[in-house]
Parts: C-alpha cells; structure tokens; sequence
C-alpha cells in the first residue's frame, strides 16, 4: 500500500536512497499545503525522479472521510475518518464566536493590543463590534487507548493502533476543506505522549511556517502523565502548550479512575510538570473531569488548590458528558451548583485561575470524553479492520492561553 506524503521520515528516506534532494521535500509539502489536489508533475522543479518515486510509492492521502456529523447550534462538526488499513478515528473542528461579545467602551490598551493583533488575530472591528470567529481542530493520536481511564468513551475500546505521522496530518489536512484551522489540540481518540515518534513531527510540521504555520502557542498537547515524555517536550517541541489530564488531587482517588496513575505516581507527575513549567515559562493547563459523588466534592477542590500551589496554572474543568454505549463508563454530571462551589474554592481560595468547558457537539457525540467508533448496530466498528501492529460565554485552548 503507498504511504502518506506527510510521513516526513519516510518521504525524506526515500528521497535519500533515490538521490533526491531533502529540498525537493520542503517545495513539495509547502506546495501540498496550499494545493492539495495537485498532480505530482504539477509541483514546480521536482525531478523525474521524485515524481516516479511518488507515484509508486506515496499517495496525497492515505485516508478517507467517511462521515461528516454537523452539532444542531452548526458550531461543531465531527468527522469519521477511514484509515488505509480499515481502522477509523474521529476528530472534530470546534468554532468559537467572540464577535459581539465586546461592545465600543475600550481604552487605549485596547486599541495596543488590537494592533498587534491585527494579522494574527483576524479581528473583526466595526464601529461597535470587536470579536472574531476562530476554529480548533481536536486531533486524535491513535485508534482507541491503553490508558483505560473509567470515565473516558475511547478508553472502551482499548489500543488498537498508533496513528502514523502522515494520519495524524491528514487529520488536518481533511478538516481545511471545511474551514480555516487556528488552534490545534491533541486532545481526540488516544495518549499522544504514548505515540511520541508520530506526534512530535506531525507537530513540527504543524507549526512549521513553511507547510501549515500555526503558532506554537496555538498548539496543545493532552496527556495523562506520561512522565518521560513530557521532560522531552521542551527540547523537542518548544513553544507548544501541555494540558494535563489530571481529574483528580490525589494519588488514592487518581488510581481509582485513571489506571496508568499506578505507573506514574501523583507526586512525580508534578514535578514533571514544574520543570516543564520552569524551562518553558508557559502556563500549564489542567484538565478535571468532574464525576458526580466521585471527586466533584468541597474536600477534592481544597485538596486540588494545595496540589496546585506554586503551579502557573489554569483548570479547566469539565462536567462529564455522557457515553451513548451499553458497555460504556456509568457516571453521572455534577450539579450546576457542584461546578460552582468547586470553582469558587478554587478561584477565591487558592487564588487559581479556573473555567468551565462549555462543551460542544454533545447532540454528535464529538464532546469530551464521547470519542468512540461504533458501528450502527452500536459495536466497535474497527473488529473487521486490517490487523495492524498496536502500539457563561464559550471558551476555548486559546482564551485560555
């Protein structure tokens, strides 16, 4: 089967052993980038020969949408994607309004910060109306997960795969047909830590002004706590965000709903995640799913403020959505007055910054947590695939940042 021209490694060896220089590579993907239907004789300068080592071996994309789900409020939009070997993966392109949220009272700061802005940001600015409309796209790093966290749809399903470099880019690649990505967020099916030779030169790629030029601080990286991975961040992916799955402050109550805290203990995980703090100076973002009567309580939010101290950090927390699967996690959402309380002690307590996910897509399944392929009689649809070795306004990544 041809591989992915956006497997990096592999397009770069192949050239090599064809005598192909690796700048033919940068001109092909930049000009993939911006035209993503062309012809392999239709990139400018590329010799014979790498044009016959394309077409023999790689393919524009090995990958297919199968599905395209669109949210009710036409906010959200889940994509089914069809892997080369039969597996599928979704992920899904969230947009954020801000326009209209901001009337004409503004001060000179205001009118700075603007300006700079003015090309990176796409602000809308009329006489009365400040805002723009942005979209994150929520990518998965693998088909199913190992990390079996009980409350989580993905971790149902189990490991079935790593995606490759070229999967995880194409993932990009199908969801610029739909709209102008901004932000992206390896927070879909799957541990990215855990399919680190795949994610970090997708993510080079990514934020490479040559090829698709996102701003690093516009790229976040989801884990549970892979501790070795998350040392090798800085050095190999400098300027990207870290969001830490954690949901819950202890190691007692962590191991009880997220398994893989037996390996990586609570107390080592912190550190980590100081000294990612301290080489990077970024703010690290902590994700808590919160599970009614599990560790949505007064004490849980006491215990996270003091777990937290001396952390530049923002929690995110988010009420569980629910799982449409008979197998699936059996939790139930917090309260509104839970979330607020928790919030509060949080903020007015242990002085944390800290917000509420406003969840989108739940009506499709493409909210947090509801990620899981399934077949119409309600299976996992990925049994009959090519066996393949396993490996309140709305706020998003980036008003967080």
């Amino acid at each position: 089967s041809p591989q992915s021209v956006w497997d990096t490694d592999a397009l770069l060896a192949a050239f090599g052993e064809a005598g192909v220089k690796p700048l033919h590579a940068i001109k092909l993907w930049s000009h993939l980038v911006r035209n993503p239907d062309i012809e392999w004789s239709d990139v400018p300068d590329l010799p014979k020969a790498a044009q016959q080592l394309l077409s023999e071996k790689f393919t524009r994309c090995t990958s297919t949408v199968a599905q395209t789900q669109r949210s009710s409020d036409g906010e959200t939009v889940k994509l089914l994607v069809t892997l080369q070997d039969g597996y599928q993966v979704e992920s899904v392109i969230m947009t954020y309004d801000t326009t209209g949220r901001y009337n004409n009272t503004k001060n000179d700061d205001d009118d700075a910060a603007s300006e700079a802005c003015s090309t990176s940001c796409s602000i809308s600015k009329s006489n009365s109306v400040w805002g723009h409309r942005r979209a994150t796209l929520c990518v998965s790093s693998q088909v199913g997960c190992n990390m079996g966290c009980t409350f989580c749809s993905t971790g149902t399903m189990g490991l079935k795969a790593n995606l490759t470099c070229g999967e995880i880019l194409e993932q990009l690649v199908h969801a610029r047909r739909e709209t102008r990505i901004r932000n992206i967020v390896f927070m879909g099916m799957g541990e990215p830590l855990n399919n680190y030779d795949a994610v970090r030169p997708a993510v080079c790629m990514m934020t490479d002004s040559r090829y698709f030029g996102l701003r690093r601080e516009r790229v976040t990286v989801s884990t549970v706590g892979i501790i070795p991975r998350i040392k090798q961040m800085p050095d190999d992916m400098p300027g990207v965000g870290l969001a830490l799955s954690l949901h819950a402050p202890s190691q007692e109550l962590r191991h009880k709903i997220v398994p893989s805290a037996r390996a990586y203990k609570l107390d080592r995980l912190m550190e980590a995640v100081k000294e990612f703090e301290d080489r990077t100076k970024l703010k690290l973002f902590v994700e808590y799913v919160m599970l009614a009567g599990v560790n949505d309580g007064n004490e849980q939010a006491h215990d996270l403020g003091k777990l937290l101290q001396g952390h530049n950090s923002m929690v995110n927390l988010i009420p569980w959505n629910p799982v449409h699967s008979p197998d699936g996690p059996k939790f139930a959402a917090p309260t509104d007055d839970a979330i607020a309380v928790f919030s509060r002690i949080l903020k007015y307590q242990y002085g944390i910054s800290c917000t509420v996910r406003a969840e989108k897509g739940q009506d499709i399944s493409g909210a947090c947590g509801q990620l899981v392929i399934e077949a119409q009689d309600g299976h996992n649809s990925c049994s009959s695939a090519v066996a393949r070795p396993a490996a309140k306004p709305v706020r998003d990544i980036e008003e967080l940042a």
